[in-house]
This record gives structure tokens, C-alpha cells and sequence, in this order.
């Protein structure tokens, strides 16, 4: 007489399956255990890396603001060709050695405007233009300033509409720079000097509008007053 078959459960159906899908996981890994070990190693190589130079960041950070504190003085005090070569005897390291080591950390970026405002003081317009260039920090009045200095060696080489564009891009960085309304003066200083007085009276009259607490008005007057000549 045959038995009756048992009955298999729900649960028993579900266990079964784990054990099952366990095993070809189980093959599978032991099959590529080595692929997996690499890709394991890859990731745990990119995460040390990822914290060390987060580490060196931080560090050349900290080192380039300590030897910039060192330095600013000379600088503050016109003592340009000091500020930018350093001075040995004092033990003060120069811009112009904090920006070639530590040039790609945040205080480094701000020795970029440093050297580029020192060497502009000195008339080597070159290099201070390659500074102003090179400045890619977080800093927005910064990157207004850099904006700005590279304008005014453009407006010294005579390049009066090219510089005062950029001379509206620096105006426009920050909303909160007490610098914007002297940036859209000298805007429109370059286009009376290129000749464009009709555009540089529109910049002007912009500035009444829009600096009405801050405007130098009397030398505003007096550049309104050449665009009507």
C-alpha cells in the first residue's frame, strides 16, 4: 500500500530556496574569489588615497596661511620685490615660493593675488596677468579682485572694451562686494576712453541707480559730463 506524500509548506519551500541560492552564491564567489579580493583591494586603495590627500589638502592649507601671515607685512608695507622673493635672513618664504608649493590650497590661491598685485605694483603687468589668470579659489571677493586686476592691465595695454566687460564680470561675482560699483565705474571709464561714450553714459547712469548709498558722485558727474562733450 503506498503512503501518502507529505505536503511540502510554504516555509519549507522558502528555506529551500535560501539554501539553494546561498550554494550558487557560495560557488559563484569561490569561482571568482580572487576578481572579488582585487576589486575589494581596488576600493580599499581609492579610499586611502581619497583620505590621504584630503590630508595634504588640509595640511598645505594650514602652511601656506602660516608663511602668508609672515609675508603680508612686507607686502602691506610696499615692500614689493621683498613680499614677492621672500626675505632669507628674516626667515620669511616669498609669494612666489608659497604659490609654486602650496598654489592648489585655498590660502595658497589668495598668495595668487598677492604676487599678482605685487608684481603689477612693480609694472611686470606679464606675470601679475598670469596670476590673475591662474586664481581659481572659492573666495568670491577674490575672484572679483582677480577679474578686476586683470581688467586694469587690459585697460593699460589699451584694450578699453575687452576690459570693460570683465570689468561688469567682477562688478557681477558677489552682490555683497563693497568693490562692485568702483568695478562698473572703471567699466565705463574703458568705454569712454574706446570712444563709446553713448554706452559708457548708460553704465554710468546705471551706478545712480544702483549704488544710490555708495556713489562718488562727484567724480561720477564729471565722467558724465566728458560723455556729453
Amino acid at each position: 500500500m503506498l503512503s501518502a506524500k507529505k505536503k511540502i509548506t510554504k516555509k519549507e519551500i522558502k528555506e529551500d530556496k535560501l539554501v539553494t541560492s546561498y550554494y550558487k552564491f557560495y560557488n559563484f564567489f569561490m569561482e571568482n574569489q580572487k576578481r572579488f579580493l582585487i576589486g575589494l583591494g581596488f576600493i580599499a586603495v581609492i579610499v586611502v588615497a581619497f583620505i590621504l590627500i584630503n590630508n595634504k589638502k588640509k595640511n598645505d592649507n594650514i602652511a601656506a596661511a602660516n608663511l602668508l601671515s609672515k609675508v603680508v607685512p612686507l607686502y602691506e608695507s610696499g615692500s614689493m620685490k621683498e613680499a614677492i622673493e621672500g626675505v632669507k635672513t628674516q626667515n620669511i618664504i616669498g609669494l612666489k615660493q608659497i604659490v609654486d608649493q602650496y598654489g592648489s590650497s585655498e590660502q595658497g590661491e589668495t598668495a595668487k593675488i598677492y604676487l599678482a598685485n605685487a608684481y603689477s605694483v612693480l609694472g611686470e603687468l606679464d606675470k601679475a596677468l598670469e596670476y590673475y589668470e591662474d586664481y581659481s579659489g572659492s573666495n568670491e571677493i577674490l575672484k572679483a579682485t582677480a577679474l578686476a586686476g586683470k581688467a586694469g592691465i587690459l585697460q593699460s595695454k589699451k584694450e578699453f572694451e575687452k576690459a570693460s566687460d570683465i570689468f561688469m564680470d567682477a562688478a557681477h561675482v558677489s552682490k555683497t562686494d563693497p568693490s562692485n560699483a568702483e568695478y562698473v565705474l572703471k567699466a565705463g571709464i574703458c568705454l569712454l576712453e574706446a570712444g563709446k561714450k553713448e554706452e559708457a553714459k548708460q553704465i554710468f547712469e546705471s551706478i545712480k541707480k544702483d549704488y544710490k548709498n555708495i556713489t562718488p558722485y562727484l567724480e561720477l558727474d564729471k565722467y558724465i559730463t566728458q560723455t556729453e562733450l
